[in-house]
């Protein structure tokens, strides 16, 4: 596809899922390097995947019985398999695949437009046993029509927000009504659900990175229908749901996190303060063998709030891919990127050669950032040969600016560059946590290169430092039109996952394919907290509608029928459901 074949990306005055106006020249840019290099070729699926148990004709009289409840412009048959982009994500099948195209495909989609109308559809699935899978901006179930920002609180710094409000649109109205006091926390790309990536754990990059952590409120339709709302929110009339989480009573928040259990149409979130200014910092370390040191070196500073945000710690590898360029530019043999070219790649490169990059940032009034800046400066060139960038050398374009507004709460477009690695890019990560111990990130860092030899894969490495963890995301990108290439990244994986389950280490979220996995590694005491998801599901969801298998709970209708994802069976179907199970009219 050449350029002028390529439309531009939809603004967030046409979209629920567009961007901001000041991104349109990125973001366009952006579309057009991944659609240049596009080897893939389109779908030409047409039949439709039925639900398990559901006959075709029972499967269409359930569709045309839900269009006649909720219209019939909301309702789609997903007959074609069309490609997309993160921006414009396809809302048939997952995006980036790390399976068959065809293995993880939706039979229909459906647009809700407000809390009664997906109560709507929840009681319609129990009705004819149908699946529903609730996805807030990703594929854009509830996010087309539930976007609205329902409340920005300027007095409590707090806001609360449908499944279709992006970052990129809480941060246009927060500026729009003139509220320069408040910041928003932001993750690496601006374009997806303020709510989802809370439920899902997902962090940015300021003071209020740990997203889950700064939520207070929710409204939850469940499985059968019904609704609540959590916290000070079952209080009729209550005037602080944004404010105090728990409420009264048993706090049930964390039973719709990275659940099956319910859909989060509403929630609230903490806002952060404007510290009065903010100054982002660069610093290099030379050796891969840095990483013990450095690592000893930042857990202190961390803890003590030296080093204030969820920040970052590199590999150059990924600095390199940062560029958006294809790996063939660099390099056409087999097998992973010679370290010798990334690094004569990187020496080119506004930081020049290095191993790792550290991105940080200092808040506060000027004297209040200089006392830290000196302590971090004093620790961080303890490593010899370490280097702070001086902002005033790089380019108004340089990367480097763009970690400055994520940690100042802005949301950006550019940081899925590294995705265009390979034509027709997918990626698939490996994202363990641990302390924040040299041992602990040498180890994991052991684990990704030991399988990155053994499956010929460029790995792009980055810790992210909590408070107290510390998370270690791989990214891996593969061809996702080359199967030998996308196997070679989804059985990279496995392994890592398992590896690392042996030495204490756990994912904290990851894809589809490997959910059933990782929940088997949390296997304390034979088992028992996935029995007691097990137990809390059949209470909530008799009739197993709501997304089965999610992180790994399956429903009672699938349960002990195979549907269990493994490295030895990747696209099971398992054995139908059970008929006699999930029996209960709702």
């Amino acid at each position: 596809m050449t350029k002028q074949d390529i439309p531009p990306p939809p603004l967030l005055s046409e979209k629920h899922n567009g961007i901001p106006e000041r991104l349109l020249e990125q973001a366009h840019k952006a579309k057009s390097s991944i659609f240049e290099i596009a080897t893939k070729p389109q779908s030409n699926r047409t039949q439709i995947a039925l639900p398990q148990g559901v006959s075709e004709a029972a499967f269409h009289r359930a569709i045309e019985s839900l269009r006649d409840q909720v219209g019939q412009a909301n309702v789609e048959l997903v007959k074609k398999l069309a490609d997309g982009w993160y921006i414009e994500n396809p809302n048939t099948h997952d995006g980036m695949h790390v399976v068959a195209e065809d293995d993880l495909v939706a039979s229909a989609a459906v647009y809700p437009s407000t809390t009664e109308v997906v109560q709507i559809i929840v009681r319609w699935a129990n009705e004819y046993r149908i699946p529903i899978s609730p996805i807030s901006i990703g594929r854009n179930y509830l996010g087309r029509r539930m976007n609205r920002i329902l409340d920005i609180n300027p007095d409590d710094y707090t806001c609360l927000v449908e499944p279709g409000v992006t970052y990129f649109a809480l941060y246009e109205e927060i500026q729009a009504r003139g509220y320069k006091h408040l910041w928003i926390d932001v993750p690496d790309i601006g374009g997806g659900s303020v709510l989802g990536n809370a439920v899902d754990r997902g962090v940015g990059y300021t003071p209020y990175g740990n997203h889950w952590s700064m939520h207070s409120g929710m409204e939850v339709v469940l499985p059968t229908g019904e609704v609540i709302r959590t916290g000070m929110g079952a209080l009729p009339g209550n005037n602080s749901w944004q404010l105090f989480a728990p409420g009264f009573g048993p706090t049930p928040d964390g039973l719709f996190s990275q659940s099956n259990l319910g859909i989060v149409t509403k929630m609230g979130l903490g806002l952060m303060p404007n510290p009065g200014g903010h100054e982002a910092y660069l610093y290099t370390f030379p050796k891969e063998e840095d990483l013990a040191q450095l690592i000893e070196i930042i857990r202190p500073l961390r803890i003590a709030m030296i080093l204030e945000n969820v920040a970052q710690l590199r590999h150059v590898s990924m600095q390199v891919a940062l560029k958006g360029k294809p790996r063939s530019q660099y390099y056409n043999g087999k097998g992973c990127v010679p370290d010798k070219i990334i690094h004569d790649i990187a020496n080119r490169l506004s930081h020049g050669d290095c191993a790792w990059l550290y991105y940080g940032m200092s808040y506060g009034p000027p004297e209040i950032r200089k006392y830290k800046l000196d302590i971090i400066e004093k620790e961080f060139m303890k490593i010899p040969g370490a280097r702070r960038i001086d902002p005033s050398t790089l380019s108004s374009d340089d990367y480097f600016w763009v970690r400055d507004r994520f940690a100042s709460g802005v949301p950006e477009i550019e940081e899925l560059r590294w995705v265009n690695w390979h034509p027709n890019g997918g990626h698939v990560a490996f994202s363990p946590v641990s302390p924040v111990r040299g041992e602990d990130a040498t180890a994991l860092w052991d684990i990704a290169r030991k399988r990155r030899e053994e499956f010929d894969l460029d790995l792009f490495p980055t810790f992210v430092v909590g408070l107290r963890e510390m998370h270690l995301i791989v990214e891996s990108v593969f061809n996702r039109d080359d199967p030998v290439m996308r196997n070679n990244a989804r059985a990279s994986v496995r392994p890592m996952v398992d590896d690392a389950a042996k030495r204490g280490y756990g994912e904290y979220r990851t894809h589809l394919t490997f959910m059933d996995q990782i929940a088997g590694t949390y296997n304390w005491n034979d088992g028992a907290l996935m029995k007691f998801n097990e137990k809390i599901k059949d209470c909530l969801d008799p009739n197993g509608i709501m997304a089965p298998g999610k992180s790994g709970v399956w429903p009672a209708r699938y349960r002990g029928r195979g549907w269990e994802m493994s490295a030895k069976d990747e696209a099971s179907e398992g054995d139908g459901v059970n008929p006699s199970v999930g029996s209960v009219k709702i």
